[in-house]
């Protein structure tokens, strides 16, 4: 016969009773594993291509028929958030064939994760995600980056997000200009529509430079080489268009602007980063709560990795049912808890009723409209938020060494942002005493919120010295660029104008 799970919660969002933290569920799970001598030692590997190897060791209930459904439920979906916080195309499971056997049919073409499967392997790391049972797991292999911290001399700092993108110049560390445009990229099905609009913030900084020595970006989704491999800011994008004019986007700006140091990562990272630079401190999460959930992660060296830190596609709810993810169609998982998903999510259970056709962005705007009011349907909001990212901070800290934990994005602006974070403490203090002492949570201020991602993307590129850099950027520089990114970056506008202009009378 199977255990039974004994879980409850000290603290339930009144508006989603039924949500079930994944970390609750697991220690609950583990309980049992710990209370039968039978429990059997499982090995799971992550590697990709290039050699590295992330181990992941655990034990789980006997490979019985009565203890399948709990054994899958915890394997399937700790197997998710290593796939998708540090990825690789090769999954590798010892101790357990039975186990290997259901991941190899779950994360398949024609399986439950087929969405990861063809993501991951094939999209990210360049080949289908394959699953095999072996008797010994390889060495672990994994490596850090240096990244960023570097202040001198005059930079471009840009973040491209799912509402608007943000460009500054920075001069030694401090910010010039700052500059913020709205656009809407997550279904636009024109790569120009991306490739001008980038163009145009790094334009509108180095308008206000006298030289441009480093460029550095973040940007949602997955970058290898500042090379995109997939993010949802391109998702309205055909796979061709995105192969043939995204891929090359940042290399080819690099070139356009003087061959000078150029580095783009991931949104994610320059968050936690810009946490790191301004707390003086290393072991930082950030999270961003915006129109979907950004991750980044600094370790306790100081460096950021070569992970994922994809935490909108980790699960964090284990009740069945739950909410399901629009893309991955996955349910539970990040980005419909920690982002304005999860504010448009909660509307009606709170009360609230806004028109369907409404954008996320505006829909927030109203809810903080409400808040600023005195709404008690507002607050019901914010407040599940915050206890799912007490929840979720408490989850993440099996999987990471966390010293601060910086909480930051639209959906923390304002009365709200404040609610949040105190929710997500008292959670911690009741439910987890031991990580409320070693962590802390805190928002960015105001000057952080205005610049402080913006110098941490500008850091991130090494100047050589003053003797070998690159020289000022020249429009000409385009004619060395192939035809369809030249037009795009260069000519976007005569292009247009061309295509619109009527024909003159013979």
């Amino acid at each position: 016969m199977a255990p039974r799970l004994e879980i409850r919660l000290r603290h339930r969002p009144q508006i989603d009773p039924e949500f079930l933290p994944a970390v609750l569920w697991n220690r609950a799970y583990q309980s049992a594993v710990r209370a039968t001598k039978a429990s059997v030692p499982l090995g799971l590997a992550l590697l990709r291509q290039d050699g590295t190897v992330f181990n992941h060791h655990t034990r789980i209930l006997p490979a019985t028929a009565a203890h399948a459904a709990l054994n899958r439920t915890y394997v399937e979906r700790l197997v998710k958030l290593l796939l998708w916080q540090k990825g690789g195309s090769r999954i590798l499971v010892s101790g357990c064939d039975p186990v290997a056997r259901m991941l190899a049919a779950c994360y398949s073409k024609q399986g439950e994760r087929a969405f990861d499967w063809d993501f991951v392997g094939r999209r990210m790391f360049g080949e289908p995600l394959r699953v095999e049972a072996v008797k010994k797991l390889p060495a672990a292999r994994e490596r850090q980056q240096p990244l960023g911290r570097h202040l001198d001399g005059c930079r471009i700092g840009f973040d491209l997000g799912g509402s608007d993108r943000k460009a500054a110049a920075v001069v030694d560390g401090e910010v010039v200009f700052s500059d913020e445009v709205k656009w809407n990229p997550y279904f636009e099905k024109d790569p120009f529509y991306h490739l001008s609009g980038i163009h145009d913030s790094i334009r509108r900084a180095a308008a206000k430079l006298p030289r441009i020595d480093a460029i550095g970006g973040s940007a949602a989704g997955v970058y290898v080489n500042s090379e995109p491999r997939v993010g949802s800011l391109y998702r309205g994008l055909s796979e061709a268009d995105f192969d043939r004019h995204i891929r090359g986007l940042f290399r080819a700006l690099q070139q356009f602007w003087g061959g000078v140091p150029f580095e783009v990562v991931n949104d994610g990272e320059v968050t936690a980063l810009a946490g790191s630079m301004s707390l003086r401190s290393n072991a930082v999460l950030g999270i961003s709560l915006g129109t979907s959930t950004a991750a980044g992660y600094v370790t306790p060296e100081g460096n950021i990795t070569p992970w994922l830190n994809e935490l909108a596609f980790v699960p964090v709810d284990y009740r069945a049912g739950a909410p399901v993810d629009e893309w991955s169609g996955d349910p539970g998982v990040g980005a419909q808890y920690f982002s304005q998903q999860a504010v448009s999510r909660l509307l009606r259970p709170a009360g609230i009723e806004l028109p369907a056709e409404m954008p996320l962005a505006e829909r927030l705007v109203e809810v903080q409209k409400l808040m600023a009011a005195g709404d008690p349907r507002a607050r019901r909001i914010y407040e599940a938020i915050g206890i799912y990212l007490g929840y979720g901070i408490a989850h993440f800290a099996d999987f990471y060494e966390i010293e601060s934990v910086l909480v930051l994005g639209r959906v923390t602006s304002g009365e709200g942002g404040e609610l949040i974070v105190r929710a997500a403490e008292r959670v911690l203090k009741d439910e987890f005493p031991a990580l409320f002492e070693r962590i802390r949570l805190r928002t960015p201020d105001e000057k952080e919120k205005r610049h402080g991602q913006a110098i941490a993307a500008a850091s991130l590129p090494v100047v050589p010295p003053r003797g070998v850099r690159g020289s000022p950027y020249s429009a000409r520089a385009t004619a060395r660029l192939p035809r369809r990114t030249a037009t795009a970056i260069g000519e976007q506008s005569v292009v247009k104008r061309r295509k619109s202009a009527p024909r003159k009378a013979s």
